[in-house]
């Protein structure tokens, strides 16, 4: 009899052990996964919803996440106003849900549509904007070129179209000092 619960005890805590570690386990791989995330899978799946981004130089933009790219995200502002917003410069952003997409399912074109390539496209509008840069200055005008690490901006008043006789001055930015780019829809 003493046989028995003496081998029924260490069956007992044999079983214990083994669900312990198996929790450690499925802890441990729950962590590497949650570790593969990146921001833009935590951006993607709020694509429509309304969030709050923080950035550098105390710049707040809120606005409809509409699109979200390997360095950038795109709010829609209200009132015909988008904001491109470098995601190397946001502190944080509020309104996600729990949701985050799985890492690398991307499309290929999405995963390689990067900040210059959204530039681009601002540049083939050929619409005003404000670039609001890392100490929080703005530079208003159309964007005219951008090159591999910099953009040309054509400075002029806010709102108008790019004339030859309104350009003040063109200014040379860097790309790792545009925080938001704001334009008219």
């Amino acid at each position: 009899m003493r046989w028995h619960s003496l081998f029924a005890d260490l069956d007992g805590q044999l079983a214990a052990a083994g669900i312990a570690q198996r929790a450690a386990e499925v802890d441990d791989r729950a962590r590497a996964e949650v570790g593969r995330i990146r921001l833009v899978d935590r951006l993607r799946p709020a694509v429509g919803q309304l969030v709050r981004v923080r950035c550098r130089g105390g710049v707040t933009i809120t606005g409809a996440l509409t699109g979200v790219g390997s360095e950038w995200l795109l709010l829609d502002e209200g009132g015909n106003r988008e904001a491109l917003v470098v995601t190397a410069m946001v502190i944080s952003v509020s309104g996600l849900g729990r949701l985050s997409a799985v890492p690398g399912s991307e499309g290929v074109v999405e995963s390689r549509l990067g900040l210059c390539h959204a530039l681009r496209g601002i540049v083939r509008d050929r619409s005003a904007a404000s670039v609001i840069l890392a100490d929080a200055t703005t530079a208003d005008g159309t964007i005219d070129r951008v090159g591999s690490d910099f953009i040309e901006v054509a400075a002029h008043a806010p709102g108008e179209l790019r004339r030859r006789s309104d350009v003040r001055d063109v200014l040379v930015v860097p790309i790792g000092a545009i925080l938001v780019v704001r334009r008219m829809a």
